[in-house]
């Protein structure tokens, strides 16, 4: 039996995928702050019951908004999330709806949840090789 046949272990490694496809999408929002007419986007909160099911994955495609907009190669169309749009409180007077420090923050808060999930997973490999009886 692989680790992906637990469902505790196929849930993080799906949270993972989920920030993974968020920090790309922030990215993108961070890249594109001062491009005119760009609306930034985001992904849906995560469904931890949809985790548990066992997700299906998009394939991984490129987007880009518009002719001058900035691209980041192999960006996800959500890799299986759903992407949403962002609420736009703040528009500048070129049609831009991305508040850089609100998009700064969103990374830093999806790293930081990224890292906590990553590190759930190790120590629960490292409990079930102890529990195997090999050295963790």
């Amino acid at each position: 039996m692989g680790l992906s046949q637990i469902p505790l272990f196929s849930a993080l490694a799906d949270k993972m995928r989920w920030h993974s496809m968020r920090q790309s999408l922030l990215a993108e929002n961070v890249a594109n702050a001062e491009t005119p007419g760009f609306k930034g986007n985001d992904l849906k909160p995560y469904d931890t019951s949809g985790a548990m099911r066992g997700l299906a994955l998009a394939p991984v495609s490129g987007i880009s908004g518009g002719a001058g907009h900035i691209a980041i190669a192999g960006l996800p169309d959500g890799g299986g999330f759903t992407v949403r749009g962002l609420n736009n409180f703040e528009v500048t007077p070129e049609g831009n709806g991305v508040t850089l420090e609100d998009e700064m923050m969103k990374v830093t808060s999806n790293q930081m949840d990224y890292q906590a999930v990553t590190a759930l997973y190790t120590r629960s490999v490292k409990i079930i090789k102890l529990a195997l009886g090999r050295n963790a």
